[in-house]
């Protein structure tokens, strides 16, 4: 299959341009990353951005599949010597999966079923006499059928009838009139398991015990809660339309007359349905539903983990990082401004009724000491207290304090990376550190914990693994490549994501830079060892030198547009740094005159745009943010109360928010705005500070309701 194939099908699915269609496929096949088409061949791709190109990957690699699917398919047809020249065309023609399944049903080995067994006991022709309709007298024709294992006249029918059956099920337009009444009346159905209702570990399910609605209106968090449910053995999950409209449907398309063979084929459609037809196509709904809210469960984590990953960095600062507790006390470390670890110890602030002071003394040392700049305390138990006890502490200087989600700190300090990086602290030791270094630079500590134990997900355990990693490795890589990566300080777990690298040639960068020192320019990767030309391309313009000789090594310039720069300086009658520090000598350059066979009006434009700020980071600046001081615990909350809160994470069904009470509360979508809002996005985003009304306190079931007011 050639890609000028895959290019016309992928264009018109995606509604594209099919010539960039097929260059973006040529770049893929080459082994170009979808941040490097996006960033650095406009030209080829007719400007698509990252979500276009990777809608194309996607639905190549689907394709694919599919194809390769064809194949086999074929080959087992020819290999029954049943492939007709019509059967080849409609197979090779066919890019539907479910058609192309359909189209093989008839032909796809199976285990030995009642209708195999039937033919076997060669009852097909009095089948096909009962299907014709036309026999008054089929006990006469059957009789004739009693014979070896068929001991009478009625084994003799019921065979028959099984063969029917089966054929039926096999039937393309049979099937394709059950799926329009699935897909128009089918409905959910949750039932709690009988005698499970009072258990404890149920409760959360509660909603569902006895529940229903059309599958096509079903969300995709209900049908996850419900198939978790099913999973743990609390629900019964059932999908299915009006049972008697659909077998008289069935019915009515076999059915000719009111004799005899008539009844028979009544009978064998009833039995189609109930036992072949009715499975076989609910099976095919479920999978269909759970792959749709897969997808969309997928999609709000990678939202999700894109925002919080791009969340605001308070940059090279020196700060102090504080894991909170009450009985086993606070873990305090002391971080430098390239987040390495200067000091570490434990204090006890509440150790008595007001705060320590040996406590505060500690901390009041240890800030002149290190010269720290900024606070991280981690939003976990005790974070409230900790936070009001480093409030009371007045410092010589100016130190800001900020409140830092732990979310898989606990995950990063138990692993191997952690263990790597600080073999000789223990875990409570290494989770402090990963909170300082979250407030300095969220992406970089974040890429060292899998992204499922962040604490943004939905239901992120419930969907197609596979997909999921897929979906999230591909938003980390995003997130890096936006940014852009310091060559000379990022980890080996930060670089493995920059576009064309990989674990490996990550491991052999940071070999390189221990042994030969701080890497002076972009070239200079090329003497790093497997690190050859196609990978250089892929990843120079990702990669930052922030005290360069040559200042486009600290841009998103790639190194191949250097020279067309560089002519634009000679043109300019000035240097590189110049035509970067001089707005005025840029505003006489016309980007027309620099266009070629290679560099289009697309690149000449984002290479002025870098010139303008190179090395920007696209993040927004980190803020200080304060709870209301009246409001500690659940039991604080009245309705009614007007309090300020951080969107911790967004669903499809609204956005939970933390008021500092130790309980999220939750914003329904229909709280978000006066106004319809489709997707929750539209309105809020991770780490917000946002302001909000308490609509109610289930205190039993640990429940608040918000109303999103600013």
């Amino acid at each position: 299959m050639n890609n000028n194939t895959f290019a016309a099908l992928v264009a018109a699915q995606l509604g594209l341009d099919v010539k960039g269609v097929g260059n973006t496929l040529e770049l893929l096949d080459e082994g170009a990353t979808i941040p490097f088409i996006s960033r650095y061949r406009k030209e080829r791709t007719g400007s698509m951005d990252e979500v276009q190109i990777a809608s194309i990957n996607e639905l190549y690699l689907k394709l694919q599949e599919l194809a390769k699917r064809k194949e086999t398919i074929l080959k087992t047809i020819s290999e029954q010597g049943k492939l007709t020249p019509e059967l080849e065309r409609r197979i090779e023609e066919t890019w539907d999966a479910t058609v192309l399944e359909d189209i093989y049903l008839p032909f796809k080995p199976k285990r030995r079923t009642r209708a195999q067994v039937a033919r076997e006991q060669g009852l097909e022709p009095l089948a096909t006499i009962i299907l014709l309709q036309r026999e008054r007298d089929i006990n006469s024709v059957a009789r004739k059928y009693v014979k070896g294992d068929v001991k009478d006249i009625d084994m003799a029918l019921k065979g028959a009838q099984d063969i029917l059956a089966e054929t039926m099920s096999e039937n393309e337009d049979s099937r394709n009139h059950l799926r329009r009444s699935f897909e128009r009346q089918a409905m959910i159905t949750s039932k709690v398991v009988k005698g499970k209702e009072e258990l404890d570990e149920a409760q959360k399910y509660a909603d569902y015990f006895d529940w229903s609605e059309p599958l096509r209106r079903c969300s995709s968090h209900r049908l996850l809660a419900m198939r978790r449910g099913e999973s743990e053995g609390v629900l019964r999950v059932s999908i299915s339309p009006d049972q008697d409209a659909c077998i008289a449907g069935l019915q009515r398309q076999y059915v000719r007359g009111s004799g005899e063979c008539s009844r028979l084929v009544e009978e064998a459609a009833e039995d189609c349905y109930k036992r072949l037809l009715k499975p076989s196509i609910e099976t095919e709904f479920a999978n269909l539903s759970k792959e749709k809210a897969d997808e969309e469960a997928i999609r709000v984590f990678a939202e999700n983990l894109r925002q919080l990953l791009l969340s605001a960095p308070l940059g090279q600062k020196r700060v102090m990082g504080i894991d909170p507790g009450f009985r086993t006390g606070c873990k305090v470390v002391c971080l430098d401004a390239q987040g390495n670890l200067l000091h570490f110890e434990a204090i006890h602030p509440f150790l008595s009724k007001g705060f320590s002071p040996q406590a505060q003394q500690s901390v009041e040392r240890m800030v002149e000491q290190y010269h720290i700049e900024a606070i991280a305390i981690g939003n976990g138990t005790a974070s409230r207290e900790t936070n009001d006890f480093i409030k009371s502490i007045s410092f010589a200087q100016p130190v800001r304090c900020f409140t830092v989600s732990e979310d898989g700190a606990s995950v990063y300090s138990a692993s191997k990376i952690a263990r790597e990086e600080f073999p000789d602290q223990d875990v409570t030791v290494r989770g402090a550190v990963s909170i300082g270094r979250r407030l300095m630079d969220p992406l970089a500590e974040l890429v060292k914990i899998d992204p499922k134990s962040i604490g943004v997900g939905q239901y992120q355990h419930d969907v197609d693994q596979t997909k999921l990693k897929q979906k999230l490795d591909q938003t980390v890589e995003s997130c890096v490549n936006l940014v852009g990566v310091n060559l000379n300080t990022a980890s080996q777990q930060l670089l493995t994501y920059v576009s064309g690298l990989g674990p490996t040639l990550a491991k052999n960068i940071v070999d390189y830079r221990r042994e030969h020192g701080a890497f002076s320019s972009r070239k200079e990767l090329l003497k790093v060892t497997r690190l050859g030309p196609s990978a250089f391309e892929q990843c120079a313009g990702f990669l930052r030198i922030p005290d360069a000789t040559n200042p486009l090594d600290n841009s998103a310039v790639h190194p191949e547009s250097y020279k067309v720069v560089e002519q634009m300086a000679r043109d300019a009658g000035c240097t590189v740094s110049q035509l970067i520090n001089d707005p005025s000598k840029r505003e006489g350059i016309n980007i027309k005159r620099y266009v070629n066979d290679r560099i289009g009006l697309p690149t000449l434009t984002d290479i002025m745009k870098e010139l303008e700020k190179p090395g920007r980071d696209p993040r927004q600046g980190v803020e200080v943010f304060e709870f209301d001081e009246s409001v500690k615990t659940v039991d604080d909350l009245m309705e009614g109360m007007e309090l300020p809160g951080i969107v911790t994470n967004i669903t499809n069904f609204g956005a939970f928010v933390d008021v500092g009470v130790h309980q999220d509360g939750l914003v329904h979508i229909s709280q978000l705005a006066d106004r319809f809002v489709r997707d929750p996005n539209e309105v809020v985003h991770l780490h917000q500070h946002v302001k909000v009304r308490v609509l109610e306190v289930d205190r039993k079931r640990g429940r608040i309701s918000l109303k999103l007011i600013g």
